[in-house]
């Protein structure tokens, strides 16, 4: 009996193990095959540049303010308009300007009143002296009377004289007083737009007080500071690469128009003006680098299409020798027209993904499309 039961035991575990060794083996599953364009990374000499930092400007800047005391009565424009130049953009209360322009034109009228009066009395004075003389040689007037002639002529010259000088005085203090009028209107000193408006009617206004801010019309500069080690890199036209944050452009060509002749004493560094060409994209205060080539050296360059960002960090879909894209982590560099360059994360030769956009890419078979 036991060797009946041990014979049947055998016999069923033979039987189990024979049905699961005819159980199909698990199959791993299939590489997802994606159509993709594929660019390269290159060897090539690139610029060894450094990096000057800075912010767009206007060609020309201008803060308004008055040149009298008054209260300002109207504010004639706001932030990005545009003006022309000579336009009025505020006006002061002007009522003890006009006072002052009044009593001025009223003495210029009395000066002249009484430069006239003292001219008519000259001309009978010096005609008097004329008929004195002629009688003298007669020996028909005493040399009393002579005497008294021709120091009433002289005097009354003087006189003339005189009020000739007051009436230029009085001239002098109407056109000041033209002048201080004129001051309370605030004109655009050339074409532009308002950047900033910093005070409204009723506000006090002074000499130095800020009131408008005006940027002028067209291109603008950057304004960057660059090492006082690099300095002697950069001269007055040299063409510069540009590129500012916030402008869909991947680079801009600026010229170097100025060079400030001194280093700031505190960071040594020197400040470099770069004309930008005319864009619609560029405002003032905008973020900008230029770089500056220094020498040569070899480096690693990718097409930027194939330069994609994750969050906040580029990535690059890089294909292995079965052609999986694997996702890497890039450090980049300085742009060369179409090419960045690569800092880390690509050899020379390898494969990229071109321009894969928010696709996932990772662990999938790349098929390459024409």
């Amino acid at each position: 009996m036991k060797l009946l039961v041990s014979g049947c035991l055998i016999a069923a575990s033979t039987a189990i193990l024979a049905g699961c060794s005819s159980s199909e083996t698990a199959k791993p599953a299939a590489t997802q095959t994606v159509q993709a364009h594929v660019v390269e990374s290159v060897q090539q000499t690139a610029p060894t540049t450094i990096r000057a930092t800075g912010t767009l400007h206007a060609r020309e800047s201008a803060t308004i303010s008055a040149q009298v005391v008054g209260r300002i009565q109207q504010v004639l424009v706001r932030e990005g308009d545009n003006v022309k130049a000579g336009q009025t953009l505020a006006v002061l209360d002007d009522a003890t300007m006009r006072a002052g322009l009044a009593q001025a034109q009223a003495a210029v009228a009395a000066a002249e009143n009484q430069q006239a009066a003292a001219q008519s009395s000259a001309t009978l004075a010096a005609s008097t002296l004329v008929r004195y003389k002629q009688l003298q040689a007669q020996k028909s007037v005493s040399p009393q009377e002579m005497d008294e002639v021709t120091q009433r002529a002289a005097a009354a010259a003087q006189s003339v004289d005189a009020l000739r000088k007051q009436t230029d005085a009085a001239k002098a203090q109407e056109a000041s007083a033209q002048a201080m009028l004129s001051y309370t209107r605030l004109h655009a000193p050339f074409a532009g737009v308002i950047t900033a408006r910093m005070a409204d009617p009723g506000t006090l206004a002074a000499p130095g007080v800020p009131v408008l801010q005006i940027d002028s019309s067209g291109p603008l500069r950057l304004e960057a500071t660059v090492d006082e080690s690099a300095i002697s890199a950069v001269n007055r036209g040299m063409k510069l690469q540009v590129n500012v944050s916030g402008a869909q452009s991947a680079s801009i060509t600026g010229t170097v128009a100025e060079i400030v002749p001194a280093a700031d004493p505190t960071s040594h560094t020197f400040l470099i003006k770069i004309d930008l060409p005319q864009s619609a994209q560029l405002h003032a205060g905008m973020y900008g680098t230029a770089d500056i080539a220094t020498g040569t050296r070899q480096a690693i360059l990718a097409p930027r299409s194939a330069i994609v960002l994750r969050g906040s960090l580029p990535v690059a879909y890089v294909l292995d020798s079965n052609g999986i894209a694997q996702l890497r982590y890039v450090t980049l560099g300085a742009t060369h027209d179409k090419l960045v360059e690569v800092l880390s994360g690509i050899s020379q030769g390898e494969k990229l993904v071109d321009d894969p956009a928010d696709r996932d890419l990772a662990g999938k078979r790349i098929e390459v499309q024409p």
